[in-house]
């Protein structure tokens, strides 16, 4: 994943982590789907992650194969549960410029992904997301969930004056050196990770870059709404008591640093050129590593020939 341009300067990498439990009945389509799409339209260096959390079923032994077959896929296991567990645990210990996340039914429409991660790559933004309620998306759900999703952003913006218009969606990025100074303070492991991942980035005045999505509602979700809702709203009322206390304050964030401005023979104007082709495809579409023995990577179980446990480590 650390390729250089032709003046041999690194080029910036993304890392893709794909969470998963017991999800192996989709888990291979779709990482073919997304990782044809990147080697075709992405035009930065990137990895795949499958972040397998102790599934029960046959997704871990799925996730190996893809690994045998696809160049660009890992595979980590870990054996607890949680989507927030799976993500610190990869984007923490990944050697790319910036990490993302994407939910395996990938309800969330491909061509956002670029506009996702490009502000980030460029140095303009700190943290990206998609949006389903953003004025320009275009979403089909049924009505329950869009009550649920559209409540739970009103009681974020109520409750902890959130400025961002999306917690939930599956689809978000992060620039590495930043999750790194924020990890540690980020204590949900499951689903209120992203919601505190945010909140934690606004509190300590970071940029949020927002991306109208194309999102088809996955009928064979399985996840339970009820318990989910509980669950945000315990981990909003901890947030409130973290920020009315200070303790929501992060010493040492990275803050952005702008490209330099120097002559394109200067300091591998491919690698800038790049970056600066890729904001300029996200502002058109939107207005407004573990261990790996060559490919993958199981958390505490013993290893394949492409996998290795969770405590050891491209494109």
């Amino acid at each position: 994943m650390n390729e250089t341009n032709a003046g041999g300067v690194r080029r910036r990498s993304v890392e893709i982590v794909v969470p998963v439990h017991n999800e192996a009945h989709v888990l291979d389509d779709s990482v073919n789907r997304l990782h044809a799409y990147l080697e075709s339209s992405f035009p930065f260096p990137f990895r795949i992650t499958v972040a397998d959390n102790a599934s029960t079923d046959g997704t871990w032994q799925a996730a190996v194969g893809l690994t045998h077959r696809l160049p660009h896929v890992h595979a980590v296991r870990l054996d607890a549960k949680g989507r927030g567990r799976a993500l610190k645990y990869v984007w923490s210990r990944s050697a790319a410029d910036v990490v993302a996340y994407m939910d395996v039914d990938l309800s969330t429409g491909l061509d956002a992904f670029l506009p996702l991660v490009a502000p980030l790559l460029s140095g303009h933004s700190d943290i990206a997301i998609g949006s389903r309620l953003h004025r320009q998306a275009d979403v089909v759900r049924g009505p329950k969930r869009e009550f649920i999703s559209r409540s739970y952003n009103l009681l974020l913006k109520l409750g902890l004056a959130a400025r961002f218009s999306d917690a939930q969606c599956g689809f978000k990025a992060v620039r590495t050196d930043v999750f790194r100074a924020l990890a540690p303070h980020i204590e949900d492991n499951a689903w209120f990770f992203d919601t505190e991942l945010l909140v934690l980035a606004q509190r300590n005045g970071l940029r949020v870059h927002e991306v109208p999505v194309d999102w088809v509602d996955d009928p064979d979700s399985r996840v339970d709404l009820v318990r989910k809702a509980v669950d945000d709203l315990k981990g909003m009322a901890l947030m409130l008591k973290r920020t009315v206390t200070g303790r929501a304050r992060v010493a040492a964030v990275p803050r952005r640093v702008g490209l330099p401005r120097v002559p394109g023979a200067v300091r591998g104007a491919a690698s800038l050129n790049d970056t600066q082709a890729a904001t300029a495809a996200s502002h058109q579409a939107t207005p407004a590593a573990p261990t790996a023995s060559p490919h993958a990577t199981p958390a505490t179980p013993t290893a394949s020939p492409h996998a290795t446990p969770a405590g050891a480590g491209s494109r």
